[in-house]
C-alpha cells in the first residue's frame, strides 16, 4: 500500500527498512491513523524515522509523495479504502445526518459535487448555500452550518464536516525554539575556563604511571586537583511588568546558571539598570544594593549578563527621573556606560523573538548600549552569546 512512500523516503536519504514499512502497514490496519493527513504524517514519521536528524528529509519526501496525489480519489484509493470511510462515518453521524447525506446521493455524490464546484468557482465566497465558502449553508467551505459538508481550510468551528480538505504545512526542526533547562545547561557549557586549583583531588593516571616506572615498578599513586570552571559570571534579571510572560524561561535559565557556574552572582532590576539593584524580590523596597558597590566589589574579569525584554518607554533609558518607580538622578544609559567601562564582556539576553526587536525603540537603544551584543534567549542565541563571552 505504501511502497511508493517507502521508495521516496529511501531516495531522499531516510534510512528506513522493510521492517518499518510493515510496522506502518500494521498500524494503519489497526486504525491508528484514519482519515486524517496530520495523524498519518505523525504516525508514519514515528514508525519510519528512527533518528530526529532525518526529520527534514522525511518532510521533503512526504511532500514529494503527496504532491503526486492530485485528487480525493487518489487518497481514498491509496490510504483509505472506501468501505472504511463509510463504516467510520456511520459511527459518528446521527440518524438525521445520515438521512441528509443520503438526500444528496451518498458520499460519492458529495465528493463529485465538491470537485465540480471547485472547477467552476473562480473567486472567494462568504455565506450562501452553493459555492465553496466561509459561513453560510453550503456543504463545502468553512464555518458553515451544513451537517453534511466538506471543510476546506482553517480549523473549523461547527465540528460538523464529514471530511476535511486542506493544505497542511509541516515545519522542520530548528535551533531557534525556546529552551528547556537541560538544553540551557548544554549551551552554557560553552563558557568555560578550566583550571586546577580545587581543594578536591582526583586520581592522576599519567603521573602515577610515570612515577611508578621511575621507582622500578614500585606503585606510587599520584593525585592532582580537580578541574573547575574558573569563569566568573554576574547575571542581572529584569523582573515584573512585561517580563511576567517570560518567568518560566528565566527560571530555567537561573536554575541552569546555578548548576553550571560555580562563581555566580545574581541580582534583580526592573526595566533598566539604575543606581540600585536587589537580591530578594520580597524585600526589594528595604534591602537594596548600590550599583556603584557592585562595580567596586566584583572584578573586571566577571562576565556580565543582563536578562530582559528591554521593552519600556525610551525616556526610561535616556532621561534622569525616567524610572517608573522612583526618581533616578542619573539616566539608565549612564549606568550602562559605567558598567561597560569596568567590564569587557557585557551581553543582553532577550526572551522576545529577534524578528520583533526592530519595532521597539527601547530594544534598539538597549542594543546599541551593549554594543550590539544582544542575543535572543534561544538555543542558538545562548550558544552564540556563550561563544562571545568565552573569547
Amino acid at each position: 500500500m505504501f511502497i511508493t512512500l517507502f521508495n521516496t523516503l529511501r531516495s531522499t536519504g531516510v534510512p528506513c527498512t522493510l521492517r518499518e514499512l510493515l510496522d506502518l502497514i500494521g498500524c494503519v490496519d489497526k486504525n491508528l491513523a484514519f482519515g486524517n493527513m496530520e495523524e498519518f504524517y505523525y504516525l508514519s514519521r514515528a514508525t519510519l524515522v528512527k533518528d530526529e536528524k532525518h526529520y527534514d528529509k522525511f518532510d521533503r519526501a512526504f511532500d514529494i509523495y503527496f504532491k503526486g496525489i492530485e485528487s480525493i480519489d487518489d487518497i481514498l484509493e491509496m490510504l483509505i479504502p472506501e468501505e472504511w470511510l463509510k463504516a467510520e462515518f456511520e459511527k459518528y453521524l446521527t440518524e438525521e445526518e445520515l438521512e441528509k447525506i443520503e438526500s444528496l446521493g451518498g458520499l460519492e455524490k458529495l465528493l463529485d459535487e465538491f470537485k465540480k464546484r471547485i472547477e467552476e468557482q473562480k473567486e472567494r465566497h462568504e455565506g450562501g448555500d452553493k459555492w465553496v465558502a466561509t459561513k453560510g449553508t453550503s456543504p463545502f467551505g468553512n464555518e458553515g452550518q451544513n451537517p453534511e459538508g466538506i471543510r476546506v481550510g482553517g480549523e473549523g468551528k461547527q465540528k460538523k464536516a464529514v471530511k476535511v480538505w486542506e493544505s497542511r504545512d509541516f515545519k522542520n526542526l530548528d535551533d531557534s525554539v525556546e529552551l528547556g533547562t537541560r538544553n540551557i545547561k548544554v549551551a552554557l557549557r560553552r563558557l568555560r575556563k578550566l583550571i586546577r586549583d580545587s581543594a578536591e583531588e582526583e586520581f592522576d593516571l599519567d603521573n602515577t604511571i610515570s612515577s611508578t616506572a621511575k621507582k622500578a615498578g614500585m606503585l606510587d599513586i599520584k593525585y592532582r586537583p580537580e578541574k573547575r570552571n574558573a569563569v566568573k559570571v554576574l547575571v542581572l534579571f529584569d523582573v515584573g511588568g512585561s517580563m511576567d510572560p517570560h518567568v518560566k524561561i528565566c527560571e530555567e535559565l537561573f536554575s541552569a546558571c546555578k548548576t553550571e557556574f560555580k562563581n555566580l552572582e545574581y541580582f534583580y532590576f526592573h526595566n533598566f539598570i539604575y543606581e540600585t539593584v536587589w537580591k530578594d524580590n520580597r524585600r526589594r523596597q528595604n534591602e537594596r544594593i548600590y550599583t556603584e558597590d557592585i562595580l567596586h566589589k566584583y572584578s573586571s574579569d566577571y562576565r556580565i549578563i543582563f536578562v530582559g525584554d528591554a521593552t519600556m518607554a525610551p525616556y526610561e533609558i535616556t532621561n534622569p527621573g525616567g524610572s517608573i518607580e522612583h526618581w533616578n538622578e542619573d539616566a539608565g544609559a549612564s549606568w550602562m556606560k559605567r558598567i561597560r567601562e569596568v567590564y569587557e564582556k557585557v551581553i543582553w539576553l532577550n526572551p522576545v523573538p529577534e524578528e520583533h526587536w526592530e519595532y521597539s525603540a527601547s530594544v534598539e537603544l538597549t542594543r546599541s548600549l551593549v554594543e550590539d551584543n544582544m542575543f535572543p534567549l534561544t538555543i542558538r542565541g545562548l550558544e552564540d552569546s556563550m561563544a562571545f563571552l568565552s573569547k
